[in-house]
C-alpha cells in the first residue's frame, strides 16, 4: 500500500493544531543574532528586494478558501532566509548575496507565472531574466562595490551548490522554502523540530567531491525527508495543481481583456493586482472571467475524475515533484541507510492523482 493513499487533501491540511508562529524566532534559528550578517541589512532596502513583500511564497494561494494557509510568508522572507542559511554555513559574502538575490525576477503568486507559460513541469521560466535584472540595477551595484563585489559574483546563485542544486540533493533554497511552507500550509513544523534538524546539518561531500548540505544523524534526515515529501505531497495532489494553473487563466485572461499588464505583474503586489482586477470585473463585460475569478477565491473542495466535468473548470497536468534525499555522511544519500525513507521516496514517486482535478464554475 502507498503511504500516500490515506493523505488526501482534507487529512493533509487538518492534521496538524493551529501553532502561532513568530518568524523572527525562525529567522534566529536560521542565524542567531551573534552571527547575523549586518552587512544585509542595506540590501533589505533595495526596491528591487522590497518588491517581494507583496509577493507571496506560497504561490496565490493564500487568497483561496481552498487553502488554510496559517499566515503570509513573502518572497522577501524566502530571500533572507536563504541569505541566513548561506552565511551561517558558508561565512561568504558572495555566496550570501547571491542567496538573498535569486528571486528578484519572481512575477506576484511567484510559480504561478510558470502555470501561465506552460512551465508546470520545470518551474524555471522566470530565471534567465534574474542575472539580467541584478546586473542592470544601479542601485545594487553601489551596494556591492561597497562589499568588494561586482554583478557577476552575486548574479547566478546556482555557481554555488550550498545555495543551490538539483532535487533531490538539498540546498539553502531547498532547505528553505520546505521548512516555511510546513509551517504555514499544513502546520506540519514546529519550532523545535525546525531547530532540532537545523543543527544536525552540515557542509559535506557529495559522490562527486562537491559541497552540499547534510546531516549528521540519520534520524534528523529520516525527519527532514518525511515531512518535505509529505509537503511534496500537498504539491503535486489535484487541489495544488488547479488552484495555479486557475489563477494563472485569470491573469492571462485579464491580459487579454486589457485589464492588466504584464509589467503589472512586475511592479504591483498581489493585493494591488486582485482590486485592479476586481474594479475591471464590476464591468457585465467580464462575467466569464468574473466566473473564474469568483470560483477561484471561493472554492472550498474540488472532485478527483477520470475525465473532464461539463460545467467545471478542469485541469490534467503533470508538476514538478518536490522531493529530497539528503547526504547523512560523505557520498551517502539518506535512501541508501534507511528504509523507511527509501520507502517515503519510493511511494512519493509512484503515486499519482487521479487524471483531473475539477471545480464547479460558479454561474453569475
Amino acid at each position: 500500500m502507498n503511504r500516500y493513499d490515506n493523505l488526501s487533501w482534507e487529512r493533509m491540511l487538518a492534521r496538524f493544531p493551529l501553532r502561532k508562529i513568530n518568524i523572527n524566532d525562525y529567522f534566529r534559528i536560521l542565524c542567531p543574532d551573534e552571527d547575523f550578517p549586518s552587512f544585509l541589512e542595506k540590501y533589505f532596502e533595495l526596491p528591487i528586494l522590497k518588491r517581494l513583500q507583496g509577493v507571496g511564497l506560497l504561490c496565490g494561494t493564500d487568497w483561496t478558501r481552498l487553502y488554510r494557509n496559517r499566515f503570509y510568508y513573502s518572497r522577501f522572507d524566502h530571500s533572507k532566509g536563504v541569505a541566513l542559511i548561506v552565511w551561517h554555513f558558508t561565512h561568504d559574502k558572495a555566496q550570501t548575496i547571491a542567496g538573498l538575490l535569486h528571486d528578484v525576477s519572481t512575477p506576484v503568486f511567484s510559480h504561478v507565472s510558470d502555470f501561465r507559460k506552460g512551465d508546470a513541469l520545470t518551474q524555471t521560466s522566470t530565471e534567465e531574466e534574474n542575472s539580467r535584472m541584478i546586473k542592470e540595477d544601479e542601485a545594487l551595484r553601489k551596494l556591492l562595490e561597497e562589499d568588494g563585489l561586482r554583478p557577476e559574483d552575486v548574479c547566478d546563485y546556482h555557481i554555488y551548490p550550498v545555495a543551490d542544486n538539483e532535487i533531490p540533493h538539498l540546498s539553502a533554497d531547498r532547505l528553505e522554502y520546505m521548512y516555511p511552507s510546513g509551517l504555514a500550509l499544513d502546520g506540519s513544523w514546529t519550532l523545535d523540530e525546525i531547530q532540532e534538524t537545523y543543527r544536525d546539518l552540515a557542509v559535506l561531500k557529495n559522490k562527486e567531491g562537491i559541497d552540499e548540505l547534510g546531516f549528521r544523524t540519520v534520524e534528523s534526515a529520516e525527519l527532514y525527508c518525511e515531512k518535505f515529501c509529505d509537503i511534496g505531497h500537498i504539491l503535486q495532489l489535484n487541489e495544488n495543481k488547479l488552484c495555479l494553473h486557475l489563477l494563472g487563466q485569470i491573469m492571462n485572461r485579464a491580459v487579454e481583456a486589457n485589464i492588466l499588464t504584464e509589467r503589472d505583474f512586475m511592479a504591483l503586489s498581489e493585493k494591488e493586482i486582485l482590486v485592479k482586477l476586481e474594479a475591471a470585473l464590476a464591468d457585465k463585460a467580464f462575467q466569464e472571467l468574473k466566473s473564474l475569478y469568483t470560483t477561484f477565491r471561493t472554492m472550498e473542495s474540488i472532485k478527483h475524475t477520470d475525465q473532464p466535468l461539463e460545467n467545471h473548470f478542469c485541469v490534467k497536468l503533470e508538476v514538478k515533484q518536490r522531493y529530497i534525499d539528503p547526504l547523512v555522511s560523505p557520498g551517502v544519500q539518506l535512501s541508501c541507510l534507511s528504509q523507511k525513507a527509501k520507502g517515503i521516496i519510493d511511494d512519493f514517486l509512484t503515486w499519482h492523482d487521479k487524471s483531473w482535478g475539477c471545480v464547479p464554475l460558479i454561474n453569475l
